[in-house]
């Protein structure tokens, strides 16, 4: 038995089928910290609680990475070995990509008027080292839900 031969019309309409796309519903969490095993920990953690981690060991290592893929949230130390901490957060707040990704700065630094100073640069919560793990998921948590809020909020402007 042999088959009829296949019209140019019939072959145009084969496709190749799509290839599924696996998208990970997990938030993403980008730590942006010099070190190691800080970052590893809190990765560590961070994963139990149904996160996905990404670990940068720079500010310009973090930039890239951040804007290649924006995270869900950012954690960020300001003593960074390239650069200061501040203005990373100024550069992630200005980015398109990034302006409206959370930040939250985990700094050993006590200095006067510091908060103050991260919440201009766009810092959304300030953590000082060591810090509680459980307050720092929370925070995690509520940031996330409120960028998500307001970014699927219906814009009053336009009414």
């Amino acid at each position: 038995m042999t088959l009829p031969p296949i019209s140019v019309d019939a072959a145009a309409q084969c496709r190749p089928c799509p290839v599924p796309v696996v998208v990970d519903p997990r938030p993403t969490v980008l730590i942006i910290d010099d070190d190691n095993t800080l970052s590893e920990v809190l990765s560590y953690r961070l994963k139990k609680q149904g996160f996905k981690t990404v670990a940068a060991y720079s500010g310009e290592a973090g930039l890239v990475e951040a804007r290649a893929k924006p995270p869900s949230a950012i954690i960020l130390d300001l003593g960074l070995p390239d650069t200061d901490g501040l203005s990373v957060c100024e550069q992630l707040a200005d980015l398109p990509e990034t302006c409206s990704v959370p930040v939250l700065i985990l700094s050993g630094r006590d200095q006067p008027g510091l908060v103050r100073r991260c919440r201009a640069a766009g810092c959304h919560y300030f953590l000082r080292k060591p810090y509680d793990p459980n307050a720092l998921l929370l925070l995690i948590r509520h940031a996330i839900a409120e960028a998500n809020d307001w970014d699927d909020g219906p814009d009053e402007l336009e009414a």
